[in-house]
C-alpha cells in the first residue's frame, strides 16, 4: 500500500495540507499518516542574567507535559474521525528537530508522496534559517506538494511543469504523471527565457517535443516565456495561464553551493501562492 506523509502542526496551512491529502487518500486508498513532531527544550534553561532557573525548568516541563497529553488527544480524536473513511489513516508523534523527525519518517514509513503546509519565507529570514518546508523540497527522496491556501484537489485542472528539458531525471517524470493522473489535470509545459540564460526559441522547442516524445508525456501545451528570472517567469507565467498547481525538479544542493547558486524551485515554493509539486533530482 503507498503512503501519504502529511507533517501536521496544527496550524492552519497544515490543516489546508491535511484536508487536501484526506482527499487524494479517497481517490487513491493509498495510506495516510500523519506525522506531528514536538521540539523539546533544552534541558536547561537560564534567567536573565546568565544563571541556570529552576522555577523555569520546571514550568517548562510542566508546559511539555501538557502539551504531549493535549496532543495525544488531539491525535486520537482525528484517527476516530476517520476511522471509517475509506482509506488507512494513522496518526504519529516523535519529539526532536521537525525537519530531522520528517526526513527520519519519510524513510521509515516509505512515504510516496509527502504533502504539507507552508507560510512561505523570503529575503534575509530564508537565507539565515529557512523553513523546514524547504528543507525537505531541498532533501525528501519522494514528491513534495506543499499547501498554503484552502485547495481542493478536484479543482486543480492546469498544472505547468517548468524546466529547462535537458536531461529530466525518468523518475521524477514517472512520478509527475502518476501526480498528474490521480488529480486528472491537464499539464502545460513551459521553458523560461531569461536575460542570463537566454536560448532560441527554436532550441527550445526542440527540445520540449523531444521531452514529450522520450517520455510519451501527454501534454497540453509548450510554452516559451520571457522573464527577467526563472523564478519571477514561472510565478508570472502561472498567472497569467491561471494555473492551478506549479510543478519542479530540484536539485537538492546545500551550504555554500545553495547560497551561490540558490535553488529555483525553493524560492518558487516560497512565493508561491497556489500549491507546488516538487521532486528531488538525483543528477
Amino acid at each position: 500500500m503507498k503512503t501519504i506523509l502529511v507533517p501536521y502542526d496544527f496550524s492552519k496551512e497544515a490543516d489546508y495540507a491535511f484536508e487536501f491529502a484526506t482527499e487524494m487518500a479517497k481517490r487513491t486508498k493509498n495510506k495516510l499518516e500523519l506525522l506531528h513532531v514536538i521540539e523539546l527544550p533544552s534541558p536547561q534553561s537560564f534567567s536573565t542574567i546568565g544563571e541556570v532557573g529552576s522555577f523555569s525548568s520546571e514550568s517548562n516541563q510542566i508546559f511539555m507535559i501538557e502539551l504531549i497529553e493535549k496532543r495525544k488527544k488531539q491525535m486520537a480524536a482525528l484517527e476516530e474521525e476517520f476511522k471509517d473513511s475509506g482509506f488507512k489513516f494513522e496518526t504519529k508523534m516523535v519529539f526532536g528537530n521537525p525537519f530531522a523527525g520528517i526526513s527520519k519518517e519519510i524513510v521509515d514509513a516509505k512515504a510516496d508522496i509527502v504533502i504539507m503546509g507552508s507560510k512561505g519565507s523570503s529575503g534575509m529570514e530564508e537565507v539565515l534559517i529557512g523553513s523546514n518546508t524547504e528543507k525537505v523540497v531541498r532533501h525528501a527522496s519522494c514528491p513534495v506538494i506543499t499547501i498554503k491556501g484552502p485547495i481542493s484537489a478536484d479543482s486543480i485542472r492546469k498544472v505547468i511543469f517548468a524546466s529547462d528539458f535537458s536531461n529530466v531525471p525518468g523518475e521524477v517524470i514517472d512520478r509527475l504523471k502518476a501526480a498528474i493522473n490521480t488529480i486528472d489535470a491537464e499539464l502545460h509545459l513551459v521553458k523560461i527565457n531569461t536575460p542570463s540564460m537566454f536560448e532560441s526559441t527554436r532550441t527550445s522547442m526542440e527540445k520540449m517535443k523531444s521531452f514529450v516524445e522520450d517520455f510519451e508525456i501527454k501534454v497540453a501545451s509548450m510554452q516559451i516565456y520571457n522573464s527577467t528570472s526563472e523564478e519571477e517567469g514561472i510565478l508570472e507565467f502561472a498567472d497569467d495561464v491561471d494555473a492551478d498547481m506549479i510543478a519542479m525538479a530540484t536539485h537538492g544542493r546545500t551550504g555554500f553551493l545553495h547560497l551561490l547558486s540558490g535553488s529555483i524551485a525553493e524560492d518558487v515554493v516560497n512565493a508561491a501562492k497556489r500549491p507546488v509539486w516538487t521532486m528531488k533530482s538525483k543528477k
